[in-house]
Formats: structure tokens, C-alpha cells, sequence
């Protein structure tokens, strides 16, 4: 499934993403759910500022810095945390607590989070969520 681009040049918007992130995880509102953890995958897609875009097509030159960019390995490190805290009933607030934490940082515009249970059913590849926030 082919989702809309959040990379717009017009709207100095780069795109962020973590991939396939795979947790064990316990999650799920029947008796069987709380059991065992499951295994969980991640999307995220985020529209971050583009320092770049605005500078012209070039992009800024000497800004070869960590700090001016969204870093997706804390995003992925600050999800794994989430996941551990304990049990979450929905797959609908586990999305909606990452994309809370991805909106913190400022430069975020855009959060795609993508949420999906894979051993619920035998005939499924997957179930779960994908929801969108924006800044403002």
C-alpha cells in the first residue's frame, strides 16, 4: 500500500523514517493477550523541517552536524521504551503515544505512525492501526 509523501520541498519538509521496527511487546485487550507478549511492527514516517530546502537546493554547506536533525535511532530507542513501560490494551494508544513523542520535538510537522500486531490471525498478515498527526 502506497501512502501520500510527506518529502515536500515547497513546504521545507524532509522525510524521517524507522522501518520494520520489531518489538515483543505486551499489548491487547483479551485475557490470551495478557499472557505472553506479542510481536509488534513499527512504522514511522515523520515531515521534519528541511534546513535544506530552504537554504536553496544546494542545502547548507558545513551543516554536517547530528544536532540539526531529527535523530531516528533515539525515535526507534524512545519507542522501544514505550513498548517496555508495561502492558497497553490498544494498538490505537501505542500509535498515538509514539506520534505524541515525535511531535514533542519542534521540528516535527508530521507523524505517520503505523502499528500492527502479527500473530492475531492465522489467515492475516497482519492487523493494527495507521494514524497521522500534525503540529498545530
Amino acid at each position: 500500500m502506497d501512502t501520500p509523501r510527506i518529502a515536500d520541498a515547497a513546504r521545507a519538509l524532509r522525510h524521517i523514517f524507522v522501518r520494520d521496527l520489531m518489538l515483543e511487546m505486551r499489548i491487547g485487550v483479551y485475557t490470551d493477550e495478557r499472557v505472553a507478549p506479542q510481536r509488534v511492527r513499527v512504522n514511522i514516517d515523520l515531515g521534519v523541517e528541511d534546513d535544506g530546502a530552504r537554504a536553496g537546493s544546494r542545502g547548507p554547506i558545513g551543516r554536517d552536524e547530528i544536532g540539526r536533525v531529527v535523530d531516528y535511532a533515539a525515535i526507534a530507542a524512545a519507542t522501544r521504551r514505550i513498548a517496555g513501560e508495561g502492558h497497553i490494551r490498544l494498538v490505537e494508544t501505542f500509535a498515538e503515544r509514539i506520534a505524541e513523542l515525535c511531535l514533542r520535538d519542534g521540528r516535527v510537522h508530521v507523524a505517520r505512525i503505523r502499528v500492527e500486531k502479527l500473530d492475531v490471525m492465522a489467515d492475516a498478515g497482519s492487523v493494527g492501526v495507521e494514524i497521522e498527526r500534525r503540529r498545530g
